[in-house]
């Protein structure tokens, strides 16, 4: 059976349309959120892993060995894509269908085809069946969505370099370079029956084009960038778009107008959003762990996402140079407390003395599991100074590096500190 079935069979439908809810679990901000049609949420997170929600409660998808960018519905199926590189099915039990060398930012899904956007600059096609896998190329930079046309037969791809592209789905070839933008394309959503899409740009641009001559049909490009999400209502008429400053605009696609602007958080983007199946609620994940749902006739009455207290959201002046460091680089990755709490890294409780691998609630890579690091003065000096890549080649742990000795001292005596039990 498969396991969106299976969970459908265990648990009762989540609340009715047209109310305000969140649902909180992750350990870490929630990057991307689908809907399937009887109301089952998916949310991608940061935090390595796949919440699937009915009724407020989840059903983790955890494999993924790296942040988890975008989410699918299949039908009852779940898909998922990664900064492992990968694109996952999550059927019983899951499997890997798809690898790319560059993290997958989009899916998309036609009968027995799944089509992936990676930053390897290719887009990736995945017959379900087993059949050989194709990779559509052109592209000269990554390429950040993917949408299939409502006969299947055309791909729509989007990319930092640029440019909206078609391809033909049966030979692979590119069929029409429709736009050339002078920035980054973060985003597209297609409505193929009405023959417009929709984009989104590093810049802040918000545009509706027709499909066929690349065309502007509408603006609505406001002082805010970048635009990182948009999604359209079931039934077409609804078009949500999501920032880096934090709001949702909701455009009506029959009047060509906003219907709504609202904040909705007062620090940092939106990442993800969604629409619910009878379009009546809008889905939203930013920086925090948690999806908020607002009902969209009424989306400034509910408040905002709340500010998560995350210590790389605060004035940096407030913070000893160590603790500056751990929330630049660290934070967001680790706890400090006893528990890993669904974190994309183990906790650092107890971390001087501690060998590498060995925290007992989370899932190391072979590469940890295998190191024999002692975590110490010198081991976490030496893990900033040569970045993660070099000190362990093949870790999960992010490129980074600490450039300044000081700033690495500074660090390893904060860390010595908030490590430590009270």
């Amino acid at each position: 059976m498969r396991l969106a079935a299976l969970i459908l069979a265990l648990w009762p439908s989540l609340g009715t349309a047209q109310e305000f809810f969140t649902l909180k679990g992750h350990g870490g901000p929630v990057m991307d959120i689908a809907t399937a049609a009887d109301g089952t949420i998916a949310t991608a997170s940061f935090d390595n892993s796949v919440g699937l929600w009915r009724d407020g409660a989840p059903q983790w998808l955890d494999g993924h060995e790296a942040a988890v960018n975008t989410v699918l519905f299949d039908g009852d199926t779940v898909l998922s894509g990664s900064d492992d590189f990968t694109v996952r099915l999550w059927s019983s039990p899951g499997r890997i269908i798809g690898r790319h060398q560059g993290k997958v930012m989009g899916l998309a899904a036609a009968p027995g085809l799944i089509a992936s956007a990676s930053w390897d600059g290719s887009i990736g096609l995945w017959p379900l069946d087993g059949a050989a896998s194709r990779q559509l190329t052109g592209h000269q930079a990554g390429v950040n969505a993917v949408a299939f046309s409502a006969d299947h037969r055309t791909l729509y791809s989007a990319s930092t370099d640029g440019t909206l592209r078609s391809w033909d789905v049966a030979t692979g070839l590119e069929t029409a370079q429709i736009l050339r933008h002078g920035f980054g394309i973060n985003e597209l959503v297609l409505n193929h029956d009405a023959g417009w899409l929709a984009y989104g740009a590093v810049d802040g641009v918000t545009r509706v084009i027709d499909i066929t001559t690349g065309a502007e049909l509408r603006d609505f490009t406001l002082d805010r960038r970048p635009i990182l999400a948009l999604a359209l209502s079931p039934d077409g008429g609804l078009l949500a778009v999501g920032d880096g400053e934090g709001y949702i605009m909701v455009i009506d696609t029959t009047t060509w107008r906003i219907a709504r602007d609202f904040r909705a958080t007062l620090r940092g983007p939106v990442w993800a959003l969604a629409f619910s199946p009878d379009g009546q609620n809008i889905h939203a994940g930013g920086l925090d762990d948690a999806m908020y749902s607002w009902p969209v006739a009424s989306l400034a009455e509910h408040g905002q996402m709340a500010d998560t207290e995350r210590s790389f959201l605060r004035d940096p002046g407030e913070m000893e140079n160590g603790e500056r460091q751990f929330a630049r680089k660290c934070s967001i990755c680790h706890a400090l407390g006893q528990t890993s709490a669904r974190k994309a890294g183990p906790t650092l409780y107890r971390l001087f003395g501690r060998r590498a691998g060995t925290v007992t609630d989370y899932s190391y890579s072979d590469t940890l599991t295998d190191a024999q690091i002692i975590w110490d003065a010198d081991s976490i000096n030496a893990l900033f100074d040569l970045g993660p890549d070099h000190y362990i080649p093949g870790t999960k742990m992010p490129m980074q590096r600490i450039a300044d000795p000081a700033d690495r001292a500074d660090l390893v005596d904060y860390l010595r500190r908030a490590t430590q039990p009270e």
